[in-house]
């Protein structure tokens, strides 16, 4: 069965759209797969977009027809389900979907330098795995999906648009063996450490191409090849926000015990909150991979101060408040609560990435040892930096080496 053309107006302006994002045409063979796979038969009949002030819009396909079409082809990413009142799938960007199969060496015709078997993590709505079987064909191409719901729904989109891969119902993090090794594992979702199982099912001089997050930033998309002895090194790339990747419920670790020496104490700090949570990439990026688990959120209520940065730990009981008094933007008043003293663990990293020369995301790096051990480097995995570029990561309770 061949797959039907995406429609031709409505294509050529998302062509158009994505260019101007990527700020030269489209390669060839990605142009040519966008024009074969219909992008609007990978939505639902109600998707949700932007509305330009921090909520979304519904677009319905009954009540609006055009509009959802519009959308549909449109350079945006569309909220395709919701979980608990939250987002819980989209389908990206589309110039985003395309900058990554650039990364993942897949914008090229020559068949000798593309990936022959592809693991894609993460089947949503099945339109990247739509474009993967037009670039590589569909045996090649092996999909996973946490979603039950959303596993089935991502292979009736793919079947009647004309596509058939192999589409799994399963944990992404466990990849899948029975078909690896793979040349390429390619996720639609962000990630705060690359899984030992892509490591381990990846194939010599294979690639990974992955969206990170932490809990402090969630920006960055890392490329990395694995060598001969399984060890896996690249770099982060300065576009990308998506949505974490999804696990099986499990058991919350246990919080650590708060003492008397863990009660909220207050002091005075001089690094701005905004330094630290005012939308500089560079600086997020860098304070999410060297505090891990460290969260803010802001708040302009007025309820404890004119504006007040709030910071807390996902695997624990510490917390933090930043509060401006509307007149001193030299100093602050912050208060601190257990076992962490997250705003002093925030200020060193910050002052770390201002003694490195605030390094851009594009000067990270990442490698991942055969055992799993996560080194993060600057510049390049040997350089001068390396050996003052070692963070420790929690995972719950236990410590790790990033």
């Amino acid at each position: 069965m061949s797959a039907p053309s995406a429609q031709t107006a409505p294509t050529r302006q998302l062509l158009d759209q994505v260019a101007r994002f990527l700020g030269s045409p489209v390669p060839a063979a990605l142009e040519r797969a966008l024009r074969t796979v219909p992008r609007h038969l990978f939505l639902p009949d109600r998707v949700w977009r932007g509305d330009g002030q921090g909520g979304y819009r519904l677009c319905d396909r009954a009540a609006d027809p055009q509009g959802w079409m519009d959308a549909a082809y449109s350079d945006v990413s569309l909220i395709t389900q919701f979980t608990d009142g939250l987002p819980s799938s989209s389908a990206s960007m589309p110039s985003m979907v395309l900058r990554t199969l650039q990364l993942a060496g897949l914008d090229a015709d020559a068949a000798s330098g593309r990936p022959r078997t592809v693991a894609e993590m993460g089947t949503a709505t099945g339109f990247n795995a739509a474009l993967l079987c037009a670039l590589l064909g569909d045996r090649a191409v092996t999909t996973i999906e946490l979603d039950e719901a959303l596993a089935h729904t991502g292979e009736r989109n793919l079947r009647a648009a004309g596509y058939s891969p192999t589409v799994v119902h399963g944990d992404a993090a466990a990849g899948r063996p029975e078909r690896a090794p793979y040349d390429l594992i390619l996720a639609t979702f962000s990630v705060d450490r690359i899984p030992t199982a892509w490591t381990r099912q990846t194939a010599p001089g294979g690639r990974i191409i992955t969206p990170w997050n932490s809990a402090w930033c969630c920006y960055g998309t890392l490329a990395a090849t694995t060598d001969q002895d399984g060890t896996t090194s690249g770099r982060f790339h300065s576009f990308a926000a998506f949505m974490p990747m999804q696990r099986p419920s499990t058991s919350p670790d246990a919080a650590a015990p708060t003492g008397p020496e863990h009660l909220p104490h207050t002091t005075t700090g001089t690094l701005s909150p905004w330094a630290a949570a005012g939308g500089d990439l560079d600086a997020e990026f860098h304070i999410g991979l060297a505090v891990p688990g460290a969260f803010f959120a802001w708040d302009t209520s007025g309820d404890h101060a004119p504006v007040r940065l709030e910071v807390a730990d996902t695997t624990g009981p510490s917390w933090a408040a930043v509060d401006y008094d509307g007149q001193h933007g030299d100093r602050f008043t912050v208060t601190q609560a257990g076992p962490r003293h997250l705003w002093d663990e925030i200020t060193a990293a910050y002052d770390h990435w201002t003694g490195l020369g605030r390094p851009r995301v594009d000067q990270h790096g990442l490698t991942v040892s055969p055992d799993g051990t996560h080194a993060l480097w600057l510049d390049a995995p040997n350089g001068p930096a390396n050996g003052r570029f070692l963070f420790p990561i929690r995972i719950g309770n236990r410590n790790h080496l990033v």
